[in-house]
């Protein structure tokens, strides 16, 4: 019976699907009551595209980097040693021979780390071919991962600056010149989330103010659906969202979309109301535990407080085929606590959410 069940909820989330794709706006308000993707397969892993996502130039560290992502496509298609092998070498070469490409995009001052994080690198790659020789599935996954954080530690030390200006027109907002990490403690447990503002600095820096006044501290989760998304931040009483004490007024977040290959993101509008139907975010829906803001159906600027975790599960929302891409805006990924988020469900809580790093990047309207 617990099969069925679960297959008929399938069904009916295929149902919703489908009933989406002919206009249906999802995400709604619950009441009271210069980055560059890879082509190919959508990406999956938010830490993936949060490295993909940073606004860098050197192609040295994007060659490094595609290799060792690769090599988890490859352990996941019964385990092809050979081609592990074969990024294993390329990124021992990159690494190798192409020290001076992969520093020239560092600034003077971080060197010296960089050229550690280097020598980190080389080892951490020996590593990895060892195990690969071995054949050993587990290692290669451990070993991956500690390579890949020094490679985004390498890639960030690349960002020099903010890559462009925020329209005059929201300078009464928060906004975030950076990335920052806010841990949220739950009554299942705690989620780490990494908030990125250089896709989306206005929507970005309006949930880091709010988690620095702490007011999600005591929500509750409003809205819970299977496979699909779990969301949040709806305050006590009348008001739908956030009401700045100091304007004593409502404050509303216009739809942030950078799209792949723009210099500044897209505002106020939908990708599908802007006739760009093939274009693709930089923080798309294609990984479990994407962040994003909701809004009011019939009104893209209308968000403030509410957020949702997007609940990716590949059979029924495929990467790239989830139907929110350019309707809401992406603002950072799940981290660490999967198996938390997977756990939480209408009426459990956030007890405390705080910002843990990147605060410097909250720059506040003067």
């Amino acid at each position: 019976m617990t099969n069925l069940n679960c297959w008929w909820k399938k069904i009916l989330t295929v149902l919703l699907l489908v009933a989406m794709f002919f206009g249906t706006s999802v995400v709604w308000w619950t009441s009271p009551s210069n980055a560059a993707l890879p082509a190919g397969n959508a990406i999956t892993d938010g830490k993936a595209l949060l490295r993909y996502s940073l606004p860098i130039d050197n192609q040295a560290v994007r060659d490094l980097q595609a290799d060792l992502e690769d090599i988890a496509t490859q352990l996941r298609a019964n385990r092809r040693w050979g081609a592990i092998s074969k990024d294993v070498s390329q990124a021992s070469r990159i690494v190798n021979s192409q020290k001076d490409e992969l520093l020239k995009s560092i600034p003077d001052e971080q060197q010296p780390q960089a050229e550690a994080l280097i020598d980190e690198l080389q080892a951490g790659i020996n590593d990895l071919r060892q195990a690969t020789e071995s054949k050993d599935k587990e290692q290669i996954w451990i070993g991956r991962a500690k390579v890949l954080n020094l490679v985004s530690t390498l890639e960030e030390l690349m960002v020099q600056g903010f890559p462009y200006d925020v329209p005059d027109e929201y300078s009464n907002l928060p906004q975030l010149k950076g990335r920052a990490t806010v841990e949220m403690e739950t009554n299942k447990g705690n989620l780490t989330i990494v908030v990125d503002g250089y896709s989306a600095p206005v929507t970005a820096g309006n949930f880091v103010d709010l988690v620095e006044r702490g007011f999600y501290n005591g929500l509750e989760f409003i809205r819970a659906e299977d496979s699909y998304v779990l969301q949040t931040g709806d305050p006590p009483g009348p008001e739908q969202g956030f009401i700045d004490p100091g304007t004593g007024k409502y404050r509303s977040i216009p739809l942030e979309v950078l799209v792949k290959g723009d210099p500044v993101p897209t505002y106020g509008i939908t990708l599908e109301q802007a006739g760009r139907y093939r274009e693709e975010p930089v923080l798309p829906f294609s990984a479990y535990g994407a962040v994003a803001m909701a809004r009011p159906e019939f009104d893209n600027n209308g968000g403030s407080s509410q957020f949702f975790f997007f609940l990716f599960e590949p059979e029924l929302t495929p990467a790239g085929r989830n139907l929110l891409d350019g309707r809401y805006a992406v603002f950072g990924y799940l981290m660490e606590g999967k198996e938390v988020l997977e756990q939480l469900k209408e009426g459990d809580k956030i007890v405390s959410a705080k910002v843990v790093s990147g605060v410097e990047h909250l720059v506040q309207p003067q």
